[in-house]
């Protein structure tokens, strides 16, 4: 049974790719993650406040020894090349390449496009197969246009392309006016690649406490509608390869992605709930879905419920959302 797939121009072994998570901090887990299935893997993010505070650490020690000891300042190298960026995340990728024979995709994550994406240029040299860009912007500023955070974004990615040759797949969120323009802008200035969604944690209340609760949700089956919507509206619509994620528990959750038009399907949260192996049960559940209808490749059923592919393209849109509304009110009637 053939399931490689394509994603970033990368040839993978099958669709299932590990994303971030805290078990790619561990090349213990990296290999178990290989050894179960895992067509690639996603490090967890470096964060761009990570960068910043290094760069402005190492800036105040050199700033201090200056007024000290002038010449103290001969004992750090020249700052145009001294690494800035934090050197475990370098040595993490150094280590995870070498340690397994599936790509590894380094994961950047920021919000301005200052030094930090000079990052992407020592992650290239370090190893890393593919970068992940993962833009966490919340525009709380309430005289931010659209226009202008989409801008941003673009700027941010642009600037990543410039400081790197390796292929970059942009994670964005499903807020933006029109997701589909974003999509092919992005598109058009050079992610090779779109990540659909990223899941912006939101706060509770903790009436008790009167105080503010920020924990991590893990993701429920439920959630894959609003990333299955959009992947089947771009699929074979942008260049870019386009990967689902969010609410992979089940096979079933990887199959609907694919038959939408997803060159690969992430998982975090189930592997966070059921361990690292459970990434061989999707990969078995999908071999036999597919072995159960004589089916011999990935390619017989990507994207065949995609809205191009679909005989009525307008189950993507409003006159289906008129008919799912009238018909919830009818069936209500009859019960």
């Amino acid at each position: 049974m053939d399931l490689t797939t394509r994603y970033l121009g990368l040839t993978l072994k099958n669709p299932l790719v590990a994303g971030a998570g805290p078990f790619g901090r561990d090349l213990d887990s990296i290999r178990r993650l290989e050894e179960s299935g895992a067509a690639a893997i996603v490090l967890p993010s470096l964060f761009e406040e990570q960068v910043a505070g290094e760069q402005q650490a190492v800036e105040r020690m050199m700033a201090a020894s200056v007024d000290a000891y002038p010449e103290a300042l001969t004992y750090f190298p020249a700052q145009v090349t001294y690494a800035l960026g934090p050197e475990r995340y370098l040595d993490l990728v150094r280590r995870a390449t070498a340690a397994v024979d599936i790509p590894i995709v380094a994961s950047l994550n920021g919000m301005t496009n200052n030094g930090w994406v000079e990052y992407a240029r020592q992650l290239q040299e370090a190893g890393a197969d593919a970068i992940e860009l993962n833009i966490y912007f919340i525009p709380s500023d309430l005289s931010l246009s659209g226009r202008a955070v989409e801008e941003r974004y673009l700027e941010i990615l642009r600037a990543v392309r410039h400081a790197t040759s390796l292929p970059i797949a942009v994670k964005i969120g499903p807020a933006f006016s029109a997701v589909g323009h974003m999509a092919a802008q992005l598109d058009e200035a050079g992610a090779n690649g779109l990540v659909l969604f990223n899941r912006f944690y939101q706060p509770d209340i903790d009436l008790a406490r009167l105080a503010m609760v920020s924990d991590l949700e893990l993701s429920r089956p439920p959630e894959i509608r609003l990333p299955l919507l959009w992947i089947g509206v771009l699929a074979g619509r942008v260049k870019a390869s386009l990967a689902a994620s969010s609410g992979v528990e089940t096979a079933d959750e990887v199959l609907k992605y694919l038959l939408a038009g997803a060159d690969v399907v992430m998982t975090t949260s189930a592997l966070l709930r059921h361990g690292l192996g459970h990434m061989r049960t999707l990969l078995n559940g999908l071999e036999d879905w597919l072995s159960e209808r004589d089916l011999d490749s990935l390619e017989t059923i990507r994207g065949r419920m995609s809205h191009r592919n679909l005989a009525d393209p307008v189950a993507f849109e409003r006159a289906n959302y008129l008919r799912i509304l009238q018909g919830y009110g009818t069936s209500r009637e009859r019960g």
